[in-house]
């Protein structure tokens, strides 16, 4: 575990290191686990896409318990470029934050669903089984999304998964 000041100098590393300088603080911000989550979100709100970059890095291998702060900084926070990097960071994350997307794209927010539908096709083969899921919703609008999503992702077994999905009408 880190501390706070050790957490807010690879902050500092971050905003105005050297490419290794940078590359060592955002290993040691996935190291420092939950505590660094904020600081991170805040950096990647605050800066440039470089920056962002390497925060987001930070926050995949920080790993699942980074999923419920970025979505709820997505929520609260309209920065097209800050949401492009933190479902980048969810999809790097992968698997554990799938459902959570899977809840976005339910939501129906349209300024947060495509961002949320990419992040799944780059997580690919952990969301099938979601989305699949998702093909039995009550809004056929929800239908339509998970069949072009699996669609998308061309993912091995996703195609075969679908055409089973639509030629039996279960997932």
């Amino acid at each position: 575990m880190t501390d706070e000041n050790r957490i807010d100098e690879l902050i500092a590393d971050l905003r105005e290191g050297e490419m290794a300088v940078r590359r060592a603080a955002t290993d040691e911000l996935g190291e420092s686990g939950e505590a660094a989550i904020a600081p991170l979100i805040d950096v990647m709100f605050e800066s440039d896409n470089d920056v962002r970059w390497y925060a987001a890095r930070a926050l995949v291998r920080i790993g699942e318990p980074s999923v419920e702060p970025l979505l709820q900084a997505m929520h609260a926070r309209e920065n097209q470029n800050f949401r492009r990097y933190a479902m980048a960071a969810l999809a790097g994350i992968g698997a554990p934050a799938v459902e959570s997307l899977i809840g976005i794209i339910e939501e129906g927010d349209p300024d947060l669903r495509p961002f949320a539908a990419m992040a799944i096709c780059k997580i690919g083969e952990p969301a099938v089984d979601s989305l699949l899921r998702m093909m039995q919703h009550p809004d056929p609008a929800m239908q339509e999304c998970a069949t072009l999503l699996l669609w998308k992702m061309g993912e091995p077994g996703a195609a075969e998964a679908l055409t089973e999905a639509l030629e039996t009408g279960k997932p």
